[in-house]
Parts: structure tokens; C-alpha cells; sequence
């Protein structure tokens, strides 16, 4: 075959750029460290580049942003955990001093503000946020877990669900006795006949006090589920649970009326003021052993630090402030709660999610502040008391005293001396009770702890191995993407060589042409 000068300059030409191309895509290499420009020079590595790319992009957003928040949500948690724990331990020895030491006047008032200051803080502490979002209310991170101001704007209407074991047996003390029977001028006429008693009562006390009355449209309802043999609630053909309601009368009176802690059978006395249901013996025989009793009542007065009712009980509310225009006197549609697990979850790696919350129905209880009540009412009762046994006395102090006003005081005197005795025994018994009941507040806050804890190690692994995935990822990109800079280097100047080559042998073929021949 006849080989043209034209035919070797093309083929010279062709090689020399070649050459140059080889050169470029090397130059490329070294000055952007990528191995490839455009994914057309190498689809394998850029497929995968691009699946590396988004895995990394994944780690990162769990290792560098939701396990940040998912930590800073647990330590707000747990550090409000820490401190309701903490003030139980205080009111735990409370407890024990003032069930086994004698108090001074000064120790039972320096401790009754304590234990309201405590308690205040116990439910503060359930209003701890992160950014913004309460921490214990589940979904509803817009909503406090207690009413933050006094309000009467919400009517609820809630569900609370109790046992026979929820029963207690509790001393109060009656007749306590009035320094106004004493009549200075007639002391013979004065009325001390009552005396002063301390009975026990059956009691099963509700979350709330102060609730709807009868005269206010409000009632107390009392139900017993039915169960099965596995202990399940049953429901008839249309989803609606079968109950048992109690049909007997429930009576709405103060704590301090006479017959407060003493009802008739088959009577049930709510005191308005307590918030307990005082039972009598005959329906306490056939309760205790009820496995589910359900208490539907009303409220539509709440205080400041009250645990709002849509965080713990199924309830419906209606907001007494909106009214409608078209229709003033209507009834205003009521939201519904249903008391649910409501678990905040994050993605924290791969097809992996984690609860982060802990509900403040697992942990911060309605219980908790009961009995400080309690125990606040029956410091009080012995203050109350004391008072008017020094107001006694000073009466006695004055001289002008005639016998007989001296001895309807002195009478007097040793009646209050009695009361004082018998409400001292009752508040010391109170604080006995107090002990054991902060004690299981305290295992209920331990228990959530280290629900959290648990989670938190969880948490610490799952960090630990995306850290170590994400440097093998990042790795993997390198290899994938990078170019070998050593390697770089060293193929460009052999290409150079390659092209410079090139260059001298076309300079000698170019410049030999036929006329060199003639």
C-alpha cells in the first residue's frame, strides 16, 4: 500500500493529540485531585461516587445534627429528673423528722413553707422546655404540663382511672374545738360538750380538688369496667366498654363539716376541699377488691402549678371563652384527649429510630403533691391548735378572772390540750404515710431515670459506630474520587516525554517532501 505524506502528517497529527489529550486529562487530574471531570470519562466511579456521596450525607445529618438534639432533648430531661428526685429527698426527710422527732412551733411553720415552695418547684420543674418544646407532653410540645397562671377559662370533663388497692385508711381528727363557746360572761353556759376525736375512714382520693358541683351542672360518676379472664376491659358489639355504675348518692361537703369523714352506708362523701371520696365500711368490703374503678367528674377552676388533665387522663375540653356568634347559647364543640404513650422518636442512623421523651405521667405525679398537701393540712391543724391554746392561756393570765371563768378556761384548756395531742399523733401518722408514699414517688422518678439512661447509652454507641462509619465512608470517597497525586505526577511527566517525543519525530518527517529528492 502506497503510504501518502499526506496520509502521515494526519496520522502524526492524530498522535500528537492524542498525546496532548492524555496530557490534559492528567493536568486535570493534579490540579482538581479528582480522578474524573464528567461522569462520561467514568460512569462506574461516578455511579458510586454519587451513592457514597448520600450515604455521607445521611451520617451527617445523624452524627453532626439529630443526635446533637436528641442528646440535648435527654439532658434537659434528665436534668429535670435529677431535681424533682432531689426535692423528693428532701420532703423524704421531712417525712422522717416529722414523723419521729417532736417539732417546735417555729420547725412546723419553717416547714410548711418549705414543703409549698417544694411542692410549687416539683411541678415547675415539669414545665422544663428545649427550644422552645415542653419535654414532658408527648406530642402536645406546645403545651405546658401545668396551668402557668390560675384560670377558669376550661371546663374538663375527665376519666380517672383507679383500684380497690387505691383505697386508704386514714385517721382524722373531729370536733375541734371552737374559743368562741367560751362565753366570759355566762361560763357556766359555755357549750363544751363536744370533744374532740380522731376516727379512721375509708378514702380514695382524687387527682384534683375543688371539682364541678351539682348546682354548677357538675356531677361524680363512679363505674366499674368489666373484665375478662386475661384482665382486659370488654366492649359490647359497637366499641363501647362495658361498666357497672355505682347508683348510690354521692355527697358534696367541706372536710371540716362534722360528718365529713363519717357517711352513711351505701353514702359516698366527696370533700370539696380535699378532694378525697370518703367510703363507707360496707362499700369498702365490696371495692377493695376491684381491679378497675373509673372516676368521671368535672373541673373547670384551676391554680397556678395544677397539672393540666389532657397530659394524664382520657378527658374532653371546652373552651368556656369561645363563643360562638351565630349561636351564643349553643354548645361549644369540646376537643377530646385520650391518654395515650405518645414516644418522640429521632432517626439517629440507618432505618434506626430512638424515643427521646420521657411523658411527665411516667415520672412527675399527681400523687406528689397529695400528700404534701396532706401534710401541709396536718401541720396546720397542730398550728391552728397551738394558737389557741396560747390564746388560752393568756386569757387565764388575767388577774380579774372570777372562779368560775377560771374554770370553764382551765376546762377549756384541757380540752385543747387533748385536741392538740390527738391532731399531733394524726399528723405524725400522716407524716409515716408520707414516707412510704414519697418513697414510691421516688422509685416512680428512678424508674424513669433510668428508662432514660438506658436510652442515653443506646445513644452514646449509636454515635460512637457513626463516627467511625463516617471516617470509613469518607475513605471509601477518597478512594473512589481522589486522584494519586505521587501516581499523577509521575504519568504526566511520562506523558510529557511521550508528547515532546512525538514532537521531534514529526519535526523530522514533516520537513523531508519529494522535492528533497529531485
Amino acid at each position: 500500500m502506497r503510504v501518502t505524506n499526506k496520509m502521515m502528517t494526519n496520522n502524526m497529527l492524530y498522535n500528537i493529540n492524542n498525546n496532548k489529550n492524555a496530557m490534559s486529562k492528567l493536568e486535570m487530574q493534579y490540579a482538581t485531585g479528582l480522578k474524573i471531570q464528567k461522569p462520561s470519562e467514568d460512569p462506574i466511579i461516578a455511579v458510586r461516587a454519587l451513592k457514597l456521596r448520600t450515604n455521607l450525607s445521611e451520617l451527617n445529618q445523624y452524627y453532626e445534627r439529630n443526635i446533637p438534639d436528641a442528646y440535648a432533648w435527654m439532658d434537659a430531661t434528665e436534668s429535670s429528673l435529677e431535681v424533682v428526685n432531689d426535692i423528693l429527698t428532701q420532703v423524704h426527710t421531712y417525712c422522717v423528722q416529722g414523723a419521729n422527732d417532736p417539732l417546735t412551733e417555729e420547725d412546723r411553720n419553717n416547714i410548711v413553707k418549705t414543703l409549698e415552695e417544694l411542692k410549687q418547684q416539683i411541678y415547675q420543674e415539669g414545665n422544663t422546655n428545649y427550644a422552645g418544646r415542653y419535654v414532658f407532653t408527648g406530642f402536645k410540645t406546645d403545651t405546658s404540663l401545668v396551668f402557668n397562671e390560675p384560670t377558669s377559662q376550661y371546663n374538663y370533663k375527665m376519666t380517672e382511672c383507679l383500684a380497690g388497692t387505691d383505697i386508704d385508711l386514714i385517721k382524722r381528727p373531729i370536733y375541734s374545738l371552737d374559743i368562741n363557746a367560751y362565753n366570759p360572761d355566762d361560763p357556766q353556759a359555755s357549750d363544751f360538750t363536744q370533744k374532740p376525736n380522731v376516727i379512721e375512714a375509708y378514702r380514695l382520693r382524687l387527682a384534683y380538688d375543688d371539682l364541678k358541683k351539682e348546682d354548677e351542672d357538675g356531677t361524680i360518676k363512679v363505674t366499674f369496667p368489666t373484665l375478662d379472664e386475661e384482665g382486659k376491659y370488654q366492649y359490647d358489639e359497637d366499641g363501647v366498654l362495658i361498666e357497672e355504675e355505682y347508683s348510690g348518692d354521692i355527697v358534696f361537703m367541706g372536710s371540716t363539716e362534722a360528718s365529713a369523714y363519717e357517711p352513711e352506708e351505701g353514702v359516698i362523701h366527696y370533700l370539696t376541699d380535699t378532694g378525697e371520696l370518703i367510703i363507707p365500711p360496707d362499700l369498702y368490703n365490696e371495692w377493695s377488691n376491684r381491679p378497675s374503678i373509673h372516676v368521671e367528674y368535672e373541673k373547670n377552676k384551676f391554680f397556678k402549678n395544677d397539672l393540666r388533665p389532657e397530659h394524664y387522663f382520657d378527658c374532653t375540653v371546652t373552651d368556656l371563652s369561645d363563643v360562638n356568634e351565630d349561636d351564643p347559647d349553643g354548645e361549644q364543640e369540646p376537643l377530646v384527649y385520650t391518654k395515650q404513650n405518645q414516644q418522640l422518636q429521632y432517626e439517629i442512623n440507618f432505618s434506626q429510630k430512638m424515643t427521646i421523651n420521657t411523658q411527665g405521667s411516667d415520672a412527675i405525679l399527681h400523687d406528689s403533691g397529695r400528700i404534701i398537701d396532706e401534710m401541709v393540712s396536718a401541720i396546720n391543724n397542730v398550728i391552728d391548735t397551738q394558737t389557741k391554746i396560747d390564746e388560752t392561756k393568756k386569757m387565764l393570765s388575767d388577774s380579774s378572772l372570777t372562779e368560775q371563768q377560771k374554770a370553764a378556761l382551765n376546762e377549756m384548756l384541757g380540752i385543747l390540750n387533748t385536741e392538740y395531742t390527738l391532731k399531733t399523733e394524726v399528723m405524725q401518722s400522716c407524716f409515716a404515710r408520707g414516707l412510704t408514699e414519697i418513697e414510691k414517688q421516688q422509685n416512680v422518678v428512678s424508674v424513669a431515670s433510668a428508662d432514660l439512661g438506658s436510652r442515653y447509652v443506646r445513644l452514646q454507641l449509636t454515635e460512637s459506630r457513626l463516627s467511625t462509619e463516617q471516617t470509613d465512608f469518607e475513605e471509601m470517597l477518597s478512594n473512589n474520587e481522589d486522584a494519586d497525586i505521587v501516581d499523577t505526577v509521575i504519568n504526566y511527566n511520562s506523558q510529557e516525554t511521550i508528547y515532546n517525543a512525538a514532537l521531534s519525530a514529526a519535526a523530522k518527517v514533516v520537513k523531508n517532501t519529494l522535492l528533497d529528492f529531485i
